[in-house]
């Protein structure tokens, strides 16, 4: 079973020119892949609810409907959060950026996009509290205060500074061309 969100399509390694090479330009694309500490962190739930619902199978086999009922409620929602930390990050299309978060989704289209630029800044670390000094893609848009959309410390780039820079960069080419602003 293909799981679209995972991959970037494996498109970026043949045409490094191209800000989003794909067949489909319409479709939201994240321009990066999952980076390990989220994928592990996705693995690792997921194998969890692998366990728990095991454990509904053997609660289900000793007669407690009930209890299996909120055993397999509670595997599902593991399984989705999995799948919801997976999907995380920033997507572009032609007709704008989203920020895709845990428990939200901000999008906003390109007309409204004034800047997209890489900063030095202090940046959490792994989404925790605790800060580092580091870099941030940032946008800024008319009339909305957006949150930072990537840094080289989260889960997806940590560790991986040449694919932030990349990534940054593919975002940085995409509102050039969407916003109509010369290179």
């Amino acid at each position: 079973m293909p799981l679209p969100f995972l991959t970037a399509d494996g498109v970026f390694d043949a045409h490094e020119d191209e800000a989003l090479p794909h067949v489909d330009p319409e479709r939201w694309r994240r321009p990066y892949r999952p980076g390990p500490w989220r994928v592990a962190g996705a693995s690792v739930l997921l194998l969890l609810a692998a366990f728990m619902l095991l454990a509904t199978v053997i609660i289900a086999f000793a007669g407690t409907w009930t209890g299996a009922g909120i055993a397999l409620a509670a595997s599902l929602a593991v399984v989705g959060s999995a799948l919801r930390i997976l999907r995380s990050g920033v997507w572009v299309s032609p007709s704008g950026l989203r920020r895709v978060g845990f428990f939200g989704t901000r999008s906003v289209s390109w007309s409204q996009v004034e800047k997209v630029r890489t900063v030095q800044q202090p940046v959490r670390w792994l989404g925790l509290p605790r800060t580092v000094q580091g870099q941030a893609l940032t946008v800024s848009a008319r009339g909305k205060e957006l949150q930072v959309l990537l840094t080289d410390h989260s889960a997806d780039f940590l560790a991986r500074g040449e694919a932030f820079d990349r990534a940054a960069g593919q975002v940085e080419a995409w509102s050039e061309e969407y916003r109509g602003v010369p290179a």
